[in-house]
């Protein structure tokens, strides 16, 4: 296959369950930049979360990372692009989720201020306590909704902007963004940016989140674990996340 950029999804794809990169895995990646295809990444995670808890960065030589599901960009360690949710908007919002007594967290420049304790869910996660009534005056990169239910959910597409769009995050949190910040736009930049096809693309998922990114590229591959309706949406599956599905699939087709 000619293939020039790899982009793949984290949590459950590349690395394993327990947020883990095997050696296997980073051999592989390390092999096929040597051969000139590029590496980036594309997840969920805000970049703290990316930087201080996964070890990837210390095995793993890669040229981009989309973060907050493409929300924020970064290539060769620099920001590049930035999809958020205007200050005024994220503030509004924000207050009136409270007040229909939903758990919120907004991002804004890499850092969480929420009406809750999130380390319920990240043990150790630093976040500024707030009742939203005063934020900084940035925009923001995501607004985090922790376990809503389907009328909440409703609730919350009612009042927002069209610009902006809702989905669910591994069944558990309900993400809110500008329609800019996605995977699949994430990886239109970095081939505009690269100067490569999305022919010459080959994506790696398992989640809702990653289903557009794999439809948009040349290859869209799902791992075993992932949800039924990525596999669905792909052109091959590999192996699961915990048996190295993307590097033994990418030794197999690329190598």
């Amino acid at each position: 296959m000619n293939i020039k950029l790899i982009i793949t999804d984290l949590d459950n794809t590349l690395l394993r369950r327990d947020k883990t990169i095997s050696e296997y895995t980073a051999n592989v990646l390390g092999r096929c930049r040597e051969r000139g295809i590029l590496i980036a990444f594309a997840t969920a995670r805000p970049k703290r979360a990316v930087f201080e808890y996964i070890d990837i960065l210390d095995k793993v030589r890669f040229d981009a990372m989309a973060f907050h599901n493409g929300a924020v960009i970064y290539c060769e360690g620099k920001a590049a692009a930035h999809y958020g949710i205007p200050h005024k908007t994220a503030k509004t919002l924000a207050v009136e989720f409270a007040r229909l007594g939903l758990d919120v967290g907004v991002e804004i420049d890499d850092r969480n201020y929420a009406n809750y304790d999130p380390s319920a869910e990240w043990s150790g996660m630093q976040y500024v306590l707030t009742d939203f009534a005063s934020l900084p005056e940035k925009p923001a990169d995501k607004i985090i909704i922790r376990k809503p239910s389907k009328a909440d959910i409703e609730k919350i597409q009612f009042v927002m902007p069209p610009d902006l769009y809702v989905e669910m995050n591994e069944g558990v949190l309900g993400l809110i963004m500008s329609r800019e910040a996605t995977k699949q736009n994430a990886t239109r930049f970095l081939t505009e940016k690269y100067g490569v096809s999305l022919a010459e693309a080959a994506a790696f998922g398992d989640d809702l989140n990653d289903v557009e990114m794999l439809r948009a590229c040349g290859v869209g591959v799902a791992v075993a674990n992932a949800l039924d309706e990525v596999k669905a949406a792909a052109d091959d599956v590999c192996g699961d996340c915990d048996e190295d599905g993307v590097a033994r699939w990418l030794e197999e087709n690329v190598l």
